[in-house]
């Protein structure tokens, strides 16, 4: 057997067996479902093994095919390193930056900061991942993180920037009869701090209205469809709603502005930390949620 094998068949394995399915694998490596399928025929059948199980429960990865996938997951912890080591060298602001946030963060708060960063650095392009979920940026999937976090992964350096507050906020002109309906979050959100708060208050049971985003709550309350919880900068810069009491205590998150470790000297990278950094200390009282009109 000739030892052909290239990293393209390795990622294919190491995909597979991370999402459990074809479709997974396809959309995490931006390729089509056909093209996985063919190429991991293609592989198992150059090696004489079977990688996966096929059953209803998508593809179960067997012994071989662990092996395969465990190998490709060190191969590309090593091609991440090499990368990060190397772009650390770069003494120049310019180049790309690939940036990760949530959708809510993103249009409450950073997108005007990120504008402004533009006019300032025009050489160092940004390409923005505005996504709920999670970038593992010692693989870069991206270079830097804006992200709400109790506990940071500790392989990862960087500041925290302020404390996100939460409040209730309705609409200026709800109707008094409306104030018991409730809108909130559905399991598919994955936020359980603020599913949790609801369940203990008694608000869980009376909201008839759920979503999967924050920002779709926002639309929500927005379009009068009753009281729910938003960040402060989502509600308090929201004109037509106001915020019903204080900031509520228990879902206060820390945030913190991330990266790796080998890439903190890049100057690019520094570049974007810091405007960020700085961009941040201003709106710190915007995150907290204070001097607003209130509605007690």
């Amino acid at each position: 057997m000739n030892s052909d094998l290239n990293w393209d068949d390795l990622k294919i394995v190491l995909a597979i067996a991370e999402k459990g399915s074809l479709s997974g694998a396809a959309r995490q490596l931006g390729v089509s479902h056909a093209t996985v399928f063919r190429r991991l025929n293609d592989l198992e059948d150059h090696l004489g093994v079977e990688l996966f199980l096929r059953d209803r429960r998508g593809y179960q990865v067997t012994t071989a095919g662990q092996e395969v996938a465990d190998n490709a997951h060190d191969i590309a912890a090593a091609i991440s390193a090499v990368e990060r080591r190397v772009i650390g060298r770069d003494l120049k602001p310019s180049g790309t930056v690939r940036l990760t946030t949530t959708d809510t963060l993103l249009w409450g708060v950073l997108s005007p900061i990120l504008s402004r960063f533009r006019s300032t650095f025009p050489d160092i392009a940004l390409e923005v991942i505005a996504s709920n979920n999670l970038f593992d940026l010692s693989r870069r999937e991206a270079d830097v993180a804006l992200r709400p976090a109790t506990n940071p992964p500790e392989i990862l350096v960087g500041k925290k920037v302020g404390v996100i507050t939460q409040a209730i906020y309705r609409h200026r002109d709800l109707p008094p009869d409306h104030y018991a309906n409730w809108v909130g979050p559905d399991d598919a959100m994955g936020y359980p701090p603020l599913r949790n708060w609801m369940d203990q208050n008694g608000f869980l049971a009376q909201c008839d209205y759920h979503c999967d985003t924050i920002m779709g709550m926002f639309a929500a309350l927005r379009n009068k469809a009753g009281q729910g919880i938003l960040p402060c900068y989502l509600g308090d810069g929201a004109q037509e709603l106001i915020r019903v009491g204080d900031p509520i205590d228990p879902l206060a998150t820390d945030l913190w502005l991330l990266t790796h470790p080998d890439l903190q000297r890049t100057a690019r990278i520094r570049a974007v930390l810091n405007f960020i950094h700085d961009a941040m200390r201003h709106l710190a009282p915007k995150l907290g949620g204070t001097a607003v009109e209130t509605d007690q």
